[in-house]
């Protein structure tokens, strides 16, 4: 008999293609694309065939654990665990209310790849404890997006869709789709683009990347350099009169003002700053001037790249400037099923003075925040589905402010850097072992939505994240009693529509319950639901919420003429019943501009044209004592993120090997193959050398998704690779968005000792020894 085939969707990256699976016992042993998959079609690239080693690995948790005084963890069980943590918890929250203090209690996490369905959950109980510092990915990467989006568009939570499938020319600035994919099918489409002499594409990159070699273009800018080779590009896009006048007065305010700093900018010298050669610059201008539907593409090059927030906003002028928005092929917005981000404009930390972005605090300054002898700092700190001992900047600072935390608590899958120094460790179902979904969808003008059904069980002593919290707040005494909810689960059961007047009126009457609202609805409606599926009961309430805002929209990718509530019923149907993915918004082009809260454009922003007036190459010298450019965290073929732990996942690149021109190598004494030293001021780390001509001169690279100690083979553990926040700069960040400056770190090589290069060769034989034993 053929072997089954079970649908799913990959999790290592956001694009999180449609996959069918063959499973044997509690391993996937076959993955390929899913041709149902609405939006992948079938498209599957190298990571996702490695998808076995999700969470079936040696360093599983399978029981709570809970810190002896000498740091080591002992094994609890649940019920101690849980009613020990609800106590700290009741403390800190009691004590915070008793001296008229915001909330001490912080959460990081919310949902890490392929693992959302926790988020809603974890976000309630940083509500109820009264807290507002949130932490996760997005804040370490995207914030500064978010902020430019809010001032242009009028809401941090709008969010712009690329037209990689219907531009003729397309623009990349600091990203490699062919290996970090980003959006639908990259490398299919990049070979399209190459091989139609219709369609035209740009790379802005300092290395020559996969997906440069198949550019018209490539502007090789220096690192750093990025908002000054923009500008330049935008000022002589100006000077030839190149902006599109009618969209730029019928669509958006403040063009003058923009024209007016952009008008000052030394196109010349700025270019020479950018290293770039003045004629690629003129046919770069040429071939955006002669395109017929542009769009722009970005990732964390410019991101977390010098000028980070100043990046996002000169990249949105472009297609802007262009009238390159709000047409097929070119920049649009996007619809949202359950938005990832907030909107908090104006609110500031009183600790650091950030503000406040999609309602999130930058990673960066977390360990400032509990690090403090300010009354109200962080005194409680809730980790779920993040590692910041080895995702955040200045790892030592990290680990220092988890230790100090009165009450630390981790939620994971493995026993991570993070959960090491944690109070508790409360294991969670792995991704494939629970249901769960996709929430990165960006798409326009279809957007889609995929659920997964779980592939195994979960392992016995695990509980999924739902469960997890509704035993938690049963602890805290928040939820109703067992009549109230039984008439509640009754009421779901007989007629959904009547659920939430109900449930409001319980809520009414229930102190707390209303910050709790997805756990209310994990205990009455997810008892209802299919196959177990009560998890994701809290999409049935973001469903309504699409049905309603959206009703035109959902009509059209249901084939409805149905409206709310009928319709919001009718979305979490289809959702459900939906394996490969459904449709769940269709919009026209022109209706674009509904998703625009102000109706036009903001492109004056004055925080950004006073940035771009004070730009002056002369302070931005590379600085001798450390006169490389370090990406920090570069994507391989063979690393993705920290929830792939087992070393044996990776085909190529065992080390996680600095790449270096070999004429950089050689100014050190070094060859392929040595283990060199890679020094910042805030600390030195020892790595394998390997040569990549790709990349420019004075640039090396280190790929992150390593760093984790693992079991040896010996009954020890060893660190897989360069742990490389021992060497990033917690302070490094960009000034309002606090994101780091993670692709362009000031670093010096060194050879390395020979202690350190002893001891370099050993960890990496026994890492090798795992991975044989893993293989075997």
């Amino acid at each position: 008999m053929a072997a089954e085939w079970h649908k799913t969707a990959c999790s290592l990256c956001y694009v999180n293609c449609g996959l069918e699976v063959q499973i044997e016992g509690r391993s996937i042993t076959r993955v390929r694309g899913d041709k149902a998959n609405p939006r992948s079609e079938g498209y599957l690239c190298q990571k996702a065939q490695r998808l076995t080693f999700l969470g079936n690995h040696n360093d599983r948790l399978t029981t709570p654990l809970r810190r002896r005084p000498d740091g080591t963890h002992e094994p609890i069980d649940w019920d101690t665990a849980l009613r020990e943590i609800a106590e700290r918890l009741t403390a800190v929250r009691d004590a915070d209310r008793a001296a008229g203090r915001p909330g001490s209690f912080a959460y990081i996490g919310g949902g890490g790849q392929g693992n959302h369905s926790g988020g809603g959950y974890g976000k309630s109980l940083l509500s109820w404890m009264g807290g507002t510092r949130y932490f996760n990915a997005l804040s370490q990467e995207k914030t500064g997006d978010f902020w430019v989006n809010g001032r242009m568009f009028g809401d941090q939570t709008c969010h712009t869709a690329e037209g990689v499938e219907e531009c003729d020319l397309l623009l990349v600035i600091g990203c490699n789709p062919w290996l970090a994919h980003g959006f639908t099918n990259a490398r299919s489409t990049i070979n399209t683009i190459k091989n139609d002499p219709d369609r035209k594409m740009i790379v802005i990159d300092p290395r020559r990347t996969e997906t440069a070699e198949a550019a018209e273009l490539h502007l090789a800018v220096r690192p750093g350099t990025d908002a000054y080779l923009l500008s330049a590009i935008l000022a002589m896009i100006i000077e030839r009169g190149g902006q599109d006048a009618e969209f730029l007065a019928t669509r958006t305010e403040g063009f003058p003002d923009v024209a007016a700093v952009l008008g000052r900018v030394p196109v010349d010298e700025w270019i020479a700053h950018a290293e770039v050669e003045r004629a690629d610059v003129e046919r770069a201008v040429d071939m955006i001037l002669a395109a017929r539907a542009m769009t722009v593409r970005v990732e964390l090059g410019i991101q977390q790249g010098r000028h980070s927030t100043l990046n996002s906003y000169l990249e949105k002028l472009l297609y802007l400037v262009t009238g390159n928005f709000g047409r097929e092929g070119t920049n649009n917005l996007h619809t949202w099923l359950l938005p990832l981000w907030g909107n908090s404009p104006g609110q500031y930390s009183e600790i650091t003075g950030f503000e406040y972005i999609g309602g999130l605090l930058p990673t960066n300054s977390m360990a400032e925040e509990v690090l403090t002898d300010h009354p109200n700092r962080v005194r409680a700190l809730w980790v779920e589905s993040s590692n910041p001992a080895n995702t955040y900047a200045d790892t030592r600072l990290v680990e220092e402010a988890v230790e100090a935390c009165e009450l630390s608590v981790v939620v994971d899958v493995a026993y991570t850097e993070t959960a090491a120094l944690a109070d508790y460790v409360l294991p969670a179902a792995a991704q494939h072992e629970k249901w769960e979904f996709t929430l990165f969808d960006f798409e326009w003008p279809t957007n889609y939505f995929q659920i997964r059904r779980p592939l195994f069980e979960p392992l016995p002593g695990t509980l999924v994240e739902a469960e997890m919290y509704a035993r938690l707040f049963d602890e805290l005494g928040v939820l109703p009693d067992a009549a109230t909810l039984a008439e509640l689960v009754e009421t779901a059961r007989s007629d959904r529509a009547k659920l939430l007047r109900r449930a409001g009126e319980v809520m009414a009457t229930h102190p707390g319950l209303a910050e709790i609202a997805p756990v209310l609805l994990y205990r009455t409606l997810g008892e209802t639901l299919p196959d177990g599926a009560a998890a994701l009961a809290p999409l049935w309430a973001g469903c309504h919420r699409t049905a309603k805002l959206l009703t035109t929209a959902v009509q059209r990718a249901l084939g409805s003429d149905s409206t709310a509530p009928e319709l919001g019923e009718q979305l979490f149907d289809r959702i459900l019943s939906s394996p490969s993915g459904t449709p769940f918004s269709t919009h026209e082009y022109d209706e674009v501009w509904e998703l625009v809260r102000n109706d036009r454009v903001q492109l004056a922003v004055p925080e950004m044209l006073e940035w771009l007036d004070r730009l002056d190459p002369a302070t931005e010298r590379p600085d001798p004592q450390y006169p490389f450019s370090l990406i920090s965290g570069q994507r391989r073929s063979h690393n993705a993120n920290q929830i792939l732990r087992p070393p044996a996942w990776r085909k190529t690149d065992m080390d996680g090997a600095l790449r270096a021109r070999s004429a950089d190598l050689a100014s050190i004494g070094a060859d392929a193959g040595d283990w060199v030293a890679v020094v910042t001021r805030t600390g030195r780390i020892v790595v394998r050398a390997e040569v990549d001509e790709s990349m420019r001169p004075m640039q090396v690279a280190l790929p992150h998704g390593f760093g984790m100690s693992v079991p040896d083979t010996h009954g020890g553990r060893v660190v897989n690779g360069p742990r490389i926040n021992l060497i990033t700069d917690a302070t490094d960040r960009d000034p309002i968005a606090g994101t780091p400056h993670h692709k362009d770190v000031p670093v010096r090589l060194e050879p390395a000792t020979a202690a350190e290069s002893e001891a370099a060769e050993r960890d990496s034989e026994r890492v090798r020894e795992v991975v044989a034993a893993a293989r075997a």
